[in-house]
């Protein structure tokens, strides 16, 4: 790939320093997609500018008129402090006609919301858990059709985010409780999930038109909780790398899988894909029950690309080295752009 001006927009926390010598783990874990992405692109030859934007937009436009940039990277994740505005940096930045890395607007917003995600994965016909939504400020009643145990999460945070053990209810007393959690402290609508005892798989899928299914990958989860907790991936699980390591939660390839069930995963996870209307990069998430059925979870437009993570991981995996993920990644970018399509 030629010489590019690449602008990085990220959370100005997140501005990652030219080394990570003299930081924790700790301190490294909060900007590592930062900090890979940025040093990566550099060590390719690259002039790449990071960005930290989250309050006004003017800083945004003001380095895209004076840097000019051939493509915006983007790993903005919420802007204002809200979650559901990233799809609007992405309409900036086709309204200012700028090309840019991951999913296009409507992309974003259709995974968003994990009811109307799986209301639509549902009508193509792939197992989604039974759910019931629980609005802000309503009495929470459980329907009939929605048979405990349940897990309770936010309708439109990821990341885990609000996600612990205490989020798998039995009885419509703990429902209530921890709807209320969610309402009190996320300040989000809660959805409450059917609870699918079984494996938590990834599928990281790469494309615009033609697509990528990247081998299935398993959050393995070692010996969390001990016998009476249920394997589910929590905030914790997922973002803290001392309890990570201390209980031995590792991701990689999805072991003992028939040939069929690996295939018809990956077919969901494509067919997800184009349903959600998402390009550029995404991670679908299912669980495998007993039964060899993969029900789908939520899908992840954007997700985390730390060279740790298990996109990368996968990828890797799969032949594809890290600084060849992150030019592909670019190159979608610019070829939705040169093609002069938008979902958005």
């Amino acid at each position: 790939m030629r010489r590019l001006r690449i602008l990085v927009l990220m959370h100005p926390d997140f501005v990652p320093p030219d080394s990570t010598d003299g930081y924790t783990a700790q301190e490294i874990n909060a900007w590592k997609t930062e900090y890979d992405v940025v040093s990566t692109l550099r060590a390719a030859g690259h002039e790449v500018r990071p960005l930290g934007a989250q309050e006004e937009i003017k800083p945004v436009r003001d380095e895209i008129e004076s840097f000019k940039p051939h493509v915006v990277f983007t790993l903005l994740e919420e802007f204002h402090y809200n979650v559901a505005y990233d799809q609007h940096i992405a309409s900036y930045l086709e309204l200012m006609k700028i090309p840019y890395t991951g999913c296009n607007p409507r992309g974003l917003i259709l995974a968003r919301g994990k009811d109307l995600s799986k209301t639509l994965v549902h009508h193509r016909r792939i197992a989604v858990p039974a759910f019931a939504v629980f609005p802000m400020r309503r009495k929470v009643k459980r329907p009939a059709h929605l048979a405990l145990p349940l897990i309770v999460k936010s309708l439109n945070m990821d990341g885990s985010f609000g996600i612990s053990q205490a989020s798998i209810v039995d009885s419509d007393e703990k429902l209530a409780e921890r709807v209320a959690f969610i309402h009190d402290r996320v300040e989000s609508a809660a959805i409450a999930e059917q609870f699918i005892e079984g494996r938590e798989l990834y599928v990281g899928v790469l494309g615009n038109n033609r697509l990528r299914v990247l081998p299935v990958w398993e959050l393995k989860f070692g010996s969390m909780g001990g016998r009476r907790s249920r394997h589910i991936a929590t905030e914790k699980a997922k973002h803290d790398p001392d309890y990570q390591e201390r209980v031995g939660i590792v991701d990689g390839p999805a072991k003992d899988l028939t040939p069929d069930v690996t295939a018809r995963i990956q077919r969901a996870a494509k067919r997800i894909y184009r349903a959600l209307g998402l390009d550029g990069y995404a991670r679908i998430d299912f669980r495998l029950s007993a039964d060899g059925t993969p029900y789908f979870i939520e899908a992840n437009p954007n997700p985390e690309i730390a060279k740790s993570q298990e996109f990368a991981t996968a990828a890797q995996h799969d032949g594809l080295a890290y600084p060849d993920l992150l030019h592909r990644i670019l190159t979608l970018g610019i070829s939705r752009a040169k093609a002069g399509v938008s979902l958005g």
